[in-house]
């Protein structure tokens, strides 16, 4: 058992069995033993890989389509260009890189990093050094918003709750044999679920995500105050449906109860939720990954820079513009949403 593991089985002892969402809580941002909180946990060396980290094209896109629809909305002369979950920071740089020939777009950017992780802060700060990072998005300037959140709300805690006839049972962590283990609470009406009882059965799985509104509703509200536009990119679909917690270690799923703190827990994410809560904004429609990046023109892109390359650069090249847009690959498993003002058009790519 790990040093975290140790400390929630004594706090499970004291004070009886944790929710999915406490234990992911202490998984990922426990202060001293937290996945995220002294570690990078991204490459070859880390437990996992995101876009932005598997080509440049990735995030060259992102940044033209954030561009186009700062002109579309009149290039306003100062803007906050943020992200959540910046990671290494790759994705902001390769957006910085893209738009640097779109005429007054760095000049009116202010960037902005959401960011809880000290080590990742640091690596970000080497290849985005005039960035000002925050804890949340509550305490971005009020400017026009142009936002990026690719794989970040994949990463916040869940409730998970089983229909059973008698109301709904919550996933809880407690001890079997001295270990931790997974259970069901006992069965309770749960009023917040009533809109999901005429699309489930007895013994379906629906996943909630209690911060998700909160930070949705933050971003919906200053884009529909201000202007500007999200891309929200992430693994999941319309609506929350089956048990999708996963562990990642070593690029390999793992068993989410055996290692806490060295395991990244992740569950899919629940696109209608975000739509709900980020009103009076506008959202577009669920759109995969990889049809979102062929409207952008990966296709075109990923040719060009072929040209240039030969033997296992190009092998890789080829194999990373399949990874990205690939139905079999990230191409469906991955979705899009945008919010945008009511008054304006729909960032490149998507559609109301």
């Amino acid at each position: 058992m790990t040093p975290l593991g140790d400390i929630l089985i004594q706090r499970i002892r004291a004070t009886g069995p944790m929710t999915l969402a406490d234990y992911m809580g202490e998984c990922l941002l426990h202060p001293e033993h937290g996945y995220y909180t002294a570690r990078d946990p991204l490459g070859a060396a880390g437990d996992f890989t995101t876009a932005p980290e598997i080509s440049q094209m990735f995030g060259e896109l992102i940044g033209l389509c954030l561009a186009q629809a700062w002109m579309d909305q009149g290039a306003p002369t100062s803007f906050a260009l943020a992200e959540l979950g910046p990671g290494r920071g790759t994705l902001m740089a390769d957006i910085l890189r893209a738009t640097r020939g779109v005429s007054g777009f760095h000049d009116a950017a202010q960037v902005h990093l959401i960011e809880a992780s000290p080590t990742l802060r640091a690596a970000q700060a080497q290849i985005v050094p005039h960035a000002a990072w925050h804890n949340s998005v509550a305490t971005l300037p009020d400017l026009p918003l142009f936002v990026i959140a690719n794989e970040f709300f994949d990463a916040l805690p869940i409730r998970q709750l089983r229909r059973h006839v008698n109301g709904w049972q919550e996933t809880v962590v407690g001890l079997q044999s001295d270990t931790l283990a997974a259970g069901l609470s006992p069965p309770a009406p749960l009023a917040s679920l009533d809109h999901r009882l005429d699309d489930t059965a007895v013994g379906d799985i629906v996943e909630i995500c209690p911060t998700l509104p909160n930070i949705a509703a933050q971003i919906g509200a200053r884009v529909a105050a201000h202007g500007g536009a999200a891309l929200i990119i992430d693994y999941g679909d319309w609506q929350s449906q089956g048990d999708t917690l996963q562990a990642l270690r070593d690029h390999q799923i793992a068993d989410p109860f055996t290692a806490p703190g060295m395991a990244d827990l992740t569950a899919h994410v629940d696109f209608a939720a975000i739509a709900n809560a980020a009103a009076p904004a506008a959202y577009t429609r669920v759109t995969p990954q990889g049809v979102f990046l062929e409207r952008l023109g990966v296709t075109h892109r990923a040719q060009a820079l072929a040209e240039r390359l030969g033997g296992a650069a190009l092998e890789n090249h080829i194999a990373a513009h399949h990874r990205l847009t690939h139905p079999d690959a990230m191409g469906h498993l991955f979705k899009v949403i945008g919010l945008y003002p009511k008054d304006a058009t729909p960032p490149p790519g998507l559609m109301p």
